[in-house]
């Protein structure tokens, strides 16, 4: 992809890249060189942004007309919450809300307390050194997920493989394709295996409730979206917000000591300022219209930045720093509108428990060398840390 489109996709270590600041500064919406013919638009404003998240009747946000008229296997359609457009969307969402609840979440914490312990124990049994992203930031979301889907042991280590590369577009869009193509192969067949014998989990509950109204496919469509917005994205988070905050000790700190109140304001501004998803699913314009004084034709693509409309002044004053304290709007980290993650709270939740445990168990933790050692990822649409060597103690 040349670098005069794949720009947003990039970041300098934490922070937007000079040249995507400079877009926005300029103005909201932007619009971008043509990518296979197609029209981009870039939207960075937050007002701009959240107008665009929440107009379901302007775009679209089904993108099968992208692959082609060949035949393709069912693993091979696109599908899920964040590709689908009401009325599809309206009925898959309604299977999944039931079980995202927040009292259907709190069910879990004590799973969550227990992998957060049992992979803290592991480090330590690993230290002094080990590699943040492989012995936490990737493990506890993972546990977490594949408990909450119902995925049996001796079936992860297959699909744990898959998941980076979801979102890894250095070499376009074929290798993210192909692993998403392996990745719902998974889930179906899981699904499939499960429904003559549902499962403990989530897959389970939907085949109990909803099984001669959702064939395999759709179940295993939703599975795949819970999937990659439990996983790849909250893995980023762990190990971003950890980065950050060694280089903010008062925050750190206060993970340790601080109330319950005061770890959720530190969570929240993490999530915002840090916005691992870099950028929301593409809309595509169902007819022409004006974007904010801009002339969009039917069948542009409309990119909303989600880490820059999160450090949008309009959101809070002082947004380009990291700040816990203070109202603000809320943040876009997790969509808005009929698309909005929904996922959100188990997030939060993994976060503030995964987070506090570390700062309790190690205050001490530090890089094992200088930035240098850290190793980010260049292009991808969920940008986190492939490699980050730290001492659990001095």
């Amino acid at each position: 992809m040349p670098r005069s489109v794949s720009f947003p996709l990039r970041r300098d270590h934490l922070e937007p890249t000079r040249q995507l600041e400079a877009m926005r500064a300029a103005a909201p919406v932007t619009r971008m060189r043509k990518l296979l013919g197609i029209t981009i638009w870039v939207v960075t404003g937050y007002a701009e942004a959240k107008a665009v998240l929440a107009d379901t009747s302007t775009y679209s946000n089904d993108m099968r007309h992208l692959l082609g008229s060949r035949d393709r296997t069912d693993a091979e359609t696109i599908g899920g919450l964040g590709m689908t457009d009401p009325p599809d969307h309206t009925r898959l969402r309604a299977v999944l809300t039931p079980e995202f609840t927040r009292r259907r979440l709190q069910r879990l914490e004590p799973l969550i307390d227990a992998i957060v312990t049992e992979t803290i124990d592991g480090m330590e049994q690993r230290g002094p050194e080990v590699d943040l992203v492989s012995t936490f930031a990737s493990v506890i979301p993972f546990r977490v997920i594949c408990e909450l889907l119902g995925i049996e042991e001796v079936d992860r280590d297959a699909f744990h493989r898959l998941g980076t590369a979801r979102f890894d577009v250095t070499a376009g869009g074929p290798g993210t394709f192909g692993a998403a193509t392996t990745s719902r192969e998974f889930l179906i067949d899981l699904v499939r295996r499960q429904r003559a014998a549902p499962g403990p989990g989530l897959i389970g509950q939907i085949l109990r409730d909803h099984g001669t109204e959702l064939d395999d496919v759709e179940i295993g469509g939703l599975a795949d979206g819970a999937f990659l917005g439990g996983y790849e994205t909250s893995a980023s988070s762990f190990a971003m917000s950890v980065l950050l905050l060694l280089q903010q000790p008062g925050h750190w700190e206060r993970l340790r000591v601080g109330s319950d109140a005061e770890v959720n304001a530190i969570v929240e501004e993490l999530l915002r300022y840090l916005a691992a998803v870099q950028i929301a699913f593409p809309r595509f314009a169902r007819h022409d219209h004006d974007l904010f004084g801009h002339r969009v034709a039917r069948g542009d693509v409309v990119i909303v930045h989600l880490l820059a409309a999160n450090r949008d002044e309009a959101l809070k004053p002082g947004a380009s720093s990291f700040c816990p304290a203070g109202e603000h709007q809320s943040h876009l980290t997790f969509g808005y509108g009929a698309h909005r993650c929904i996922g959100a709270d188990l997030a939060r939740a993994e976060l503030r428990a995964g987070l506090r445990a570390l700062a309790t168990r190690f205050p001490e933790l530090h890089l094992a060398g200088d930035i240098d050692t850290v190793a980010f990822r260049e292009l991808s649409i969920v940008y986190g840390i492939e490699r980050m060597p730290v001492r659990l103690w001095r």
